[in-house]
């Protein structure tokens, strides 16, 4: 059968703008529905709203100034072995589980929220003070939840919720965008069972939706000074979830890294 243009299929990615610097107490829902305002859009059902981790931590409080921690022992050690500031090794730390890998400029650890990343996600990036870090939020799902509940209530309509921030893999090169808290959208979609183009079932397929869909976003919102940190997502045409970004991190039992 010839393709027509109702197969085509679309799907828009906007950068709200207007969005000004984030600062701790700030209010993100109002910060959304002035920018969708801004950029002459309204939200519908199944529309997916992406922020960008750093806004989320900044409204929260989570920027930390170096002076106001003490290094530990293990923390002077670590410091010397990854050529870091023995204060900075000390929150990261404190933010993760266990110490994976350690080399000259980075510290391979697993986050308290379960993954799997380098300094614990923890950076200088886009914060206004030279002296102090970034820390992920505290509980990225339960944030997302939080937004979307209130983006109903005040529009009504159900959207998702993706926060968003770009991290490292273990089979390639380069940080790619992915979701740190979910809500409204399946992380995890399992295709296990489906059936191919031929008749034949998957066997193993399970794809991280939420993953792709913060890669996407990542495209708009950039890496430096783009001022892009929220981003609406229309037409991606998903059924409404209760996914969690936890979804998304593999099993212990089943990584073949640790």
């Amino acid at each position: 059968m010839n393709a027509t243009a109702n197969d085509a299929k679309r799907i828009s990615l906007i950068s709200l703008p207007g969005i000004p610097l984030v600062k701790k107490g700030d209010d993100l829902v109002a910060l959304i529905l002035d920018g969708v305002n801004a950029a002459g859009e309204r939200l519908s059902n199944g529309d997916i709203v992406v922020l960008a981790q750093k806004i989320v931590s900044k409204a929260q409080g989570r920027q930390v100034s170096l002076d106001s921690i003490k290094a530990s022992v293990k923390a002077i050690d670590l410091a010397t072995k990854c050529d870091k500031d023995p204060r900075l090794v000390e929150l990261i730390l404190q933010e993760s589980s266990e110490v994976l890998r350690v080399r000259p400029g980075v510290i391979v650890v697993a986050h308290r929220l379960g993954f799997v990343l380098a300094n614990a996600g923890i950076d200088r990036s886009n914060v206004d003070d030279d002296n102090s870090v970034l820390l992920l939020p505290e509980d990225p799902d339960s944030t997302a939840r939080q937004l979307r509940d209130a983006i109903k209530r005040e529009t009504g309509s159900d959207i998702g919720i993706i926060i968003n921030d770009s991290l490292g893999r273990a089979w390639r090169n380069g940080t790619i965008g992915t979701a740190l808290g979910v809500s409204g959208v399946s992380a995890l979609a399992d295709l296990r069972g489906v059936l191919d183009m031929f008749g034949r079932p998957l066997q193993t397929t399970e794809v991280g939706h939420a993953d792709e869909i913060a890669a996407a976003a990542s495209l708009l919102m950039g890496q430096s000074d783009q001022r892009r940190p929220i981003i609406l997502v229309k037409g991606v045409g998903y059924s409404s979830a209760n996914g969690s970004a936890s979804d998304l991190v593999r099993d212990r039992k089943l990584d073949l890294f640790r």
